[in-house]
């Protein structure tokens, strides 16, 4: 049976964008580079890229300051940012928990500042609940409602378009429907799918699912799509790469899924936003999806 490519754009807030967005995190292996980093975004948008998502805490500012650079109003770019951590340069990892009310409000007004602009068009708010990374401990411990009461404000100020999460479970992501989720981030891919209630749950609600970590791998022991037999042998059917079919399968899962894999490699990011016209024929994607799904709940630092 011939099958068709995923649907080519999908909804995120107010706004639908294509469905294979950029992630500015890899930019900062372009720091000393800062011309070939404004090249890599100016293709990108010649690409129709027309969502980059970023952080205050990328390279201690270098992505924003490279995105308000490289961007342009009448390139119609929908920019999500983050709040809930703050750059610590030399740090393990190089940032720090911001989860406070005070320093979230902060976190909205240093990336207001770094990407040139009076308002966010989404501002994803960084839990740490759940997923490999972080975990917020002490004073950084924060109840969700007091979060979100500052998030609304600030929307409700004009400074914010719209609320996103990351990095939460099931349970909170609950609790924060009524404020208007616009979208969620956790770490989810092929073969890390313990969220795959909360990913039908955000498909019911029209929330967009934007996993991090796509390919899996995020730190070493943690499993990597591209290592398994079966996405290997999809992608020599297809003549593509086994990251290509990684992404694609997630473009496939669900309506609401967007892309944001990062990259600092112009060859890489042309292959990236290639995968919306894979299409993988039902007897493939019941392969993939019988790949087992290991764990990605680890917590560092």
């Amino acid at each position: 049976m011939t099958a068709l490519p995923p649907a080519p754009t999908a909804p995120l807030g107010v706004r639908t964008v294509r469905r294979t967005g950029y992630g500015a995190l890899q930019l900062e292996r372009l720091h000393g580079r800062r011309d070939e980093a404004l090249a890599l975004l100016r293709r990108a948008v010649e690409l129709g890229v027309d969502h980059v998502d970023t952080a205050r805490f990328y390279g201690d500012g270098f992505a924003n300051d490279v995105i308000r650079e490289a961007l342009r109003p009448e390139d119609g770019v929908l920019v999500v940012t983050k709040v809930g951590a703050d750059p610590a340069p030399g740090g393990h990892p190089p940032l720090r928990l911001a989860q406070r009310p005070e320093q979230l409000r902060a976190s909205v007004e240093d990336n207001l500042r770094s990407l040139g602009t009076d308002r966010l068009d989404v501002v994803n708010l960084r839990r740490l609940d759940t997923g490999p990374g972080l975990r917020a401990e002490g004073d950084q411990v924060v109840d969700l409602d007091d979060q979100l009461a500052v998030l609304t404000a600030l929307r409700d100020e004009g400074s914010i378009g719209a609320i996103g999460l990351s990095s939460v479970s099931h349970d909170v992501l609950r609790r924060a429907l009524p404020a208007g989720v616009v979208c969620v981030q956790n770490a989810y891919s092929l073969v890390s799918r313990a969220d795959e209630e909360m990913l039908r749950l955000c498909e019911a609600e029209g929330i967009a699912w934007v996993p991090f970590f796509p390919l899996g791998g995020a730190f070493p022991g943690l499993p990597k799509a591209t290592d398994e037999p079966t996405v290997r042998t999809a992608a020599d059917a297809l003549g593509v790469t086994p990251a290509q079919i990684g992404l694609a399968w997630l473009l496939h899962r669900a309506p609401n899924v967007l892309l944001i894999p990062g990259t600092a490699d112009p060859a890489h990011l042309e292959a990236n936003v290639a995968v919306g016209g894979i299409a993988l024929a039902p007897a493939t994607l019941a392969a993939l999806d019988a790949v087992r799904s290991r764990s990605n709940d680890v917590a560092i630092g």
